[in-house]
């Protein structure tokens, strides 16, 4: 026994300590999203789709005079406002993204339903330009591509506002799970709405 300890005093251990291995976050942060590229490869070919109904109103505009007909008669102020307030919704998105990012669902979802508010407000002055106007889709070739123009992309925001409420109503619910990659998403889809929007704008209104 004496002669064990005595061998074993002179030797000396050192343990190195064992490095412990990333969190699962860490080794999928350079990763892309698997879903937000295949909303993106989506938005892609949504905007090629809207690239053709712009390429049809030039082209309507090129070999139609006067462009617009007389009788037609737009609320370029009432609409330039809810221009604005659509591009706001924008900003306020962003929030709602950067709040998820910190995990504060809470802010996340408030700001959710402020972008909601927003949208909801663009679409019912389109409605209500709808309900106003003095042609209708079958007087004219600039009545056609007008109505199926606005037309589409309205539907495009009321869409994203079905979808951004779906988003706040699971952000908002008792699941834990990670909200900012939902979240995320959605802001992807609505800033492609809105930017469509303020070409088709300037196009329409504008330039007219």
């Amino acid at each position: 026994m004496g002669s064990l300890s005595g061998t074993n005093a002179g030797v000396s251990v050192t343990t190195e300590p064992t490095a412990s291995p990333p969190p699962p976050e860490a080794s999928r942060g350079s990763a892309p999203s698997t879903l937000g590229v295949g909303v993106i490869v989506w938005l892609a070919s949504e905007l090629m789709f809207f690239a053709g109904l712009f390429a049809a109103y030039f082209s309507l505009r090129a070999v139609n005079d006067p462009w617009p007909p007389d009788d037609v008669e737009l609320a370029t102020a009432r609409t330039a406002v809810a221009t604005a307030v659509l591009v706001a919704s924008s900003g306020a998105m962003h929030v709602a993204v950067v709040a998820a990012e910190r995990g504060d669902r809470r802010a996340a979802v408030r700001w959710l339903l402020v972008t909601l508010l927003m949208g909801a407000l663009f679409l019912a002055n389109q409605v209500g330009e709808y309900a106003e106007a003095g042609f209708t889709h079958t007087d004219h070739a600039y009545g056609s591509i007008f109505y199926l123009m606005t037309g589409f992309h309205g539907l495009h925001v009321l869409g994203g506002l079905v979808f951004m409420a779906a988003v706040a109503y699971a952000v908002a619910g008792r699941s834990r799970a990670p909200a900012h990659e939902t979240v995320q998403v959605c802001g992807y889809y609505w800033h492609f709405v809105d930017v469509v929007w303020v070409v088709m704008f300037a196009t329409i209104y504008l330039l007219r």
